[in-house]
């Protein structure tokens, strides 16, 4: 939870978002995920700034979704969700007419249209009209298809505009002055698993296969041989009997941890929970899976999903029993949100 800033809040947006790879926007409430981990919390609002100036972006990535990424580490994760080539199977170069060897030159197309950005997909429909190889294409920005255009969002062509309650826009990441570019495979994959396991740990190499794998579909030998390549760098460690591995360089940090009474709201598919996985019942015991994957609001107790909560006009039910963890929590969401709370439990 201190990794995560949970405990101990983060100076800036870039380094919440940066410490947990993504944050989802759909299905979640990107802006209490980060707010709930920042030190000054400030104003609702704060991803949407982020975004606007240029310390945050967003793109597809995990899970074929939008997220918030911050703009030093995303390509790292780009990288690994290019590696699959989706757009070189058979099924895509037939529907879309377009070869592999192709895509060079339609992604330079692209990215000179989106570097004036924000701007519509139509801008890009109306280049490709009149161009002699691509025309056919722009349809697939006219009536903008999402499926055409994540490979280019992952191959850091693109990334979306920066208004999460506006029209649909496609920019250049690099308007995000800490874009860092997507880099070799190679490099990003040994890396993506080492930042798991240092915000995730102590974690498994089945963990990695969800959050990378499933996330990303990076691939399990790919997945398999990162591992192997940053085992030195790994320790394993007991937790009740089960073998997990975390940072050698955190372990110091890790035995020193001691239990403390914490009782942590957070939004529906926060991090907390999508990183390891609803199937981690370390995290999300069994009986309240079915409410995690369905997007219910996580109530933490002693960093395990114990209850769900919502706010019903002026009313905050929390599915757990009182305590001073858990009325003190309540008052920071109040503040969260901008609102006065009127807690209730069971």
């Amino acid at each position: 939870m201190r990794r995560q800033h949970l405990l101990v809040g983060a100076a800036d947006p870039t380094e919440v978002v940066a410490t947990l790879a993504a944050v989802s926007v759909f299905g979640s409430d990107p802006d209490l995920s980060v707010r709930r981990r920042l030190a000054a919390p400030g104003e609702p609002g704060e991803v949407q700034r982020a975004l606007l100036d240029g310390r945050l972006l967003r793109t597809f990535s995990f899970r074929g979704s939008v997220q918030v990424m911050a703009p030093e580490t995303a390509g790292v994760y780009l990288a690994l969700r290019s590696a699959g080539r989706q757009w070189a199977l058979r099924s895509w170069v037939e529907h879309y007419r377009l070869a592999p060897e192709e895509w060079p030159d339609l992604r330079a197309v692209v990215r000179g249209v989106v570097a004036s950005g924000p701007v519509p997909p139509q801008a890009v429909a109306d280049v490709l009209s009149g161009h002699d190889r691509f025309a056919h294409l722009a349809k697939e920005f006219a009536e903008p298809n999402h499926t055409f255009l994540k490979p280019f969002a992952w191959q850091g062509d693109i990334a979306l505009g920066p208004d999460l309650s506006g029209p649909l826009e496609l920019q250049s990441p690099a308007a995000a002055p800490g874009w860092a570019g997507v880099p070799d495979l190679e490099e990003a994959g040994p890396r993506a698993v080492l930042e798991y396991v240092d915000a995730y740990g102590p974690t498994t190499p089945e963990h990695v296969h969800h959050w990378l794998g499933g996330g990303l579909s990076a691939g399990r030998k790919r997945l398999e041989r990162w591992w192997t390549e940053v085992a030195d760098d790994l320790v394993e460690v007991d937790v009740e009997g089960e073998a997990r591995w975390h940072l050698a360089a955190r372990l110091d940090d890790l035995a020193a941890v001691r239990p403390v009474p914490t009782v942590v709201l957070l939004p529906g598919k926060d991090d907390w929970v999508m990183g390891p996985g609803t199937h981690d019942t370390w995290v999300v015991p069994a009986g309240h899976r079915t409410a995690m994957t369905r997007g219910a609001n996580p109530v933490l107790v002693d960093g395990v999903v114990s209850g769900t909560w919502r706010v019903r006009g002026d009313a905050l039910e929390v599915d757990v029993p009182m305590s001073d963890e858990l009325a003190a929590e309540a008052a920071r969401l109040g503040t969260l949100v901008g609102a006065d709370l009127d807690l209730r439990t069971p």
